[in-house]
C-alpha cells in the first residue's frame, strides 16, 4: 500500500517537474524570439510608395521612423492616424515590413474635388446654441474667413488658392475650418452637406467632377453648372448616381439632335418626366 503511494507521489512530481520545464523552455523561446527580433531586423532601408503631393522625405519625418529603428517595436496604427491628421491629401496608410530590414509605406492621397465658397459671417441661433450642448465659457464655432478646397469625402484639405479650378460650392457654413478634419456645418445645413457628399461621390466615381464647375445647395434640391453648358436642377437626396446616368443621357441626345454646342436647363426634379430640357 505504501509502495503504491510512493509511486503515484514519484508520477506527481515528475508530472509537476515536465510542466515546469515546458513552461521554461516556453518562456527562453519567447526571450530568444524578442532579443533576436530587437538585435536583427532593424530598418536599413525605407520606402515609400503611391506619394505624389508630398515628398518621401516629409511623410518619413511624420512617421518618425528612423534608419536603425526596430521593425516590430512600432505602432504602426498610430503612425498611419498622425499621417492622415498632419497630411491632410493623405487618405489611406498601409505599413508593411519586409524582412529583414525595410519598411514600406503605401500611401493612397484624395484630391480635391471642390472649394466651400465662404458666405456671410454664420451666427449661431438660440435653438442650434441650445442643441450644441456648450460648456461654460466655451465658444460657439465660429464660420471660415475663406474659401477651403475638400475632398470627395468632405475631408477639408486646404484654403483654396485664387488659381484653384475645383468646383466651387455654395450653400454651406464651414465652422471650425482646419486642415485634416472633416467638414463640420451647421444643424440646419446637415442634409444639404449629406447630398452634397453624395453627390461628389457619384461623380468621382465616374471620373465626371471637372464636368461640374459650380454646385448652388438649397434646402430641398441643388443647381449644377454641367460642361459650362447645361444648368441642372437635381434633388438633394435620392438615387443621385441614377440621376447622373439620367443626366448623361440627355447630354447625348442633345449632342446628336442639336449638336455640342447646344446648352440649356436640365430638371431631373420632376415627378412626371425623368428629365426635362429646355435650350436657350
Amino acid at each position: 500500500m505504501s509502495s503504491s503511494r510512493r509511486n503515484q507521489r514519484r508520477r506527481r512530481n515528475r508530472s509537476r517537474f515536465g510542466f515546469l520545464l515546458k513552461l521554461l523552455c516556453a518562456v527562453m523561446v519567447v526571450v530568444g524570439l524578442t532579443v533576436g527580433a530587437t538585435v536583427f531586423f532593424q530598418a536599413e532601408e525605407i520606402q515609400v510608395n503611391g506619394n505624389v503631393r508630398y515628398t518621401q522625405e516629409e511623410i518619413v519625418a511624420v512617421t518618425g521612423i528612423q534608419l536603425g529603428d526596430n521593425l516590430y517595436n512600432m505602432n504602426k496604427g498610430q503612425i498611419c492616424r498622425e499621417l492622415c491628421r498632419r497630411l491632410p491629401y493623405i487618405e489611406e496608410v498601409n505599413i508593411r515590413r519586409k524582412l529583414p530590414s525595410t519598411i514600406r509605406i503605401n500611401v493612397k492621397e484624395l484630391r480635391a474635388v471642390a472649394q466651400i465658397a465662404v458666405p456671410p459671417t454664420y451666427v449661431a441661433t438660440e435653438e442650434e446654441l441650445e442643441a450644441m450642448h456648450l460648456e461654460e465659457g466655451q465658444e460657439p464655432p465660429r464660420s471660415a474667413t475663406e474659401p477651403w478646397l475638400v475632398s470627395r469625402t468632405g475631408k477639408l484639405l486646404e484654403p483654396a488658392g485664387a488659381d484653384s479650378t475645383a468646383m466651387v460650392v455654395t450653400g454651406l457654413t464651414p465652422l471650425d475650418a482646419a486642415a485634416g478634419t472633416a467638414l463640420k456645418v451647421p444643424e440646419s445645413e446637415e442634409l444639404k452637406l449629406a447630398g452634397l457628399l453624395e453627390l461628389l461621390s457619384a461623380l468621382e466615381s465616374r471620373e465626371a467632377a471637372d464636368a461640374v464647375s459650380k454646385v448652388e445647395l438649397h434646402p430641398s434640391w441643388m443647381e449644377l453648372r454641367y460642361l459650362d453648358r447645361f444648368n441642372v436642377r437635381m434633388p438633394l437626396a435620392g438615387d443621385l448616381p441614377k440621376k447622373l446616368d439620367v443626366l448623361e443621357a440627355v447630354v447625348e441626345r442633345t449632342n446628336q439632335n442639336h449638336g455640342e454646342t447646344a446648352s440649356g436647363s436640365i430638371d431631373l426634379t420632376r415627378q412626371d418626366y425623368d428629365a426635362v430640357y429646355s435650350p436657350d
